[in-house]
């Protein structure tokens, strides 16, 4: 790993959650593993009721990062060409000039993305998976970084559609933010508009340290004794009668990049068992289902992973 990037790592990135921790306030750990998402090349899927704070802290992590910002409002009429774009005729060129969406950004966050059709969701696959468009036959490459935030409403709630397990799979976490505890809370009330904090927030990093970071995280060692652990944790969710579907390739790929990012944000160049154990509900809660359909949370499946033995 490049030392300096290493040894820079952690003040800058704790500078980072301090930062955003101005705006969002008492929640420090949703925050790094927001961060985390994000350092790892992965999306990040924020479930919780309305008025939490899930878009301020995607509009706050975009400003600290110095990112380019969009945001769709995902409703039940929303149409696929509202995100990724259109091409519109011009008279003066007598010519189709393509017209990019909002999905055309760093940072994306798709608000309420529940709210919309199945099929409107599914104009997001392809951007995140190959961080691309296709459009008319063309294929138009998204920037970089490329990072979407997604928020989604309970499903218990009117007028929601619970998303398809093959757009859950695109996402490299899901966190809750929750309620804030009784001190943030108080400091929320008689403190200043939290909108008016957020517009004075300054750029943390550039987007070629950011760029360094990302590309850092990959160099990140996981030694062969990690690596069994980690298959151990992807045979486990295999074998067991209370699953439903093990974890996929994909999941395990996605655990051992957070986990390699976890460690960067620590200012270590190797995995721990520990940094596994940190963000394991978060990146695999969303993408398991219990035998009994449904009757167990995903989170709590992934809790019992915690209880296979590390080698």
């Amino acid at each position: 790993m490049d030392t300096e990037v290493s040894t820079e790592a952690k003040p800058l990135l704790d500078s980072v959650v301090v930062r955003v921790s101005e705006v969002v306030l008492g929640k420090a750990e949703p925050i790094r593993l927001a961060l985390a998402c994000l350092l790892a090349r992965g999306h990040l899927l924020i479930e919780d009721l309305p008025g939490v704070g899930k878009t301020t802290l995607a509009h706050a992590l975009a400003r600290t990062l110095g990112l380019q910002f969009n945001r769709i409002q995902f409703t039940s009429d929303l149409l696929p060409a509202d995100i990724l774009g259109v091409s519109v005729f011009e008279q003066t060129s007598s010519n189709f000039v393509f017209h990019p969406g909002p999905v055309f950004a760093q940072v994306v966050l798709a608000d309420e993305v529940n709210r919309a059709t199945p099929k409107t969701q599914s104009a997001l696959l392809e951007a995140m998976e190959e961080r691309q468009v296709t459009l008319e036959g063309e294929t138009r490459p998204l920037p970089e970084p490329f990072f979407v935030i997604a928020t989604q409403n309970p499903t218990y709630q009117i007028g929601t559609f619970p998303l398809p397990e093959s757009q859950l799979d695109r996402f490299l976490m899901r966190i809750r933010l929750g309620y804030p505890d009784a001190s943030a809370e108080r400091a929320l009330l008689s403190g200043v508009d939290r909108r008016r904090v957020l517009q004075e927030l300054s750029p943390v990093l550039s987007t070629s340290l950011l760029s360094r970071l990302q590309a850092a995280v990959g160099r990140v060692h996981a030694s062969p004794a990690l690596l069994d652990y980690l298959q151990a944790l992807l045979a486990a969710s295999r074998q067991s009668p209370e699953f439903a579907v093990g974890l996929s390739p994909r999941a395990g790929l996605g655990l051992l990049q957070a986990a390699r990012a976890w460690a960067l944000m620590d200012g270590r160049d190797h995995i721990l068992p520990d940094d596994i154990q940190t963000i394991l509900l978060p990146v695999v809660g969303h993408r398991l289902r219990a035998a009994d359909e449904g009757q167990t949370s995903g989170e709590t499946l992934a809790r019992q992973l915690l209880e296979v033995p590390i080698p």
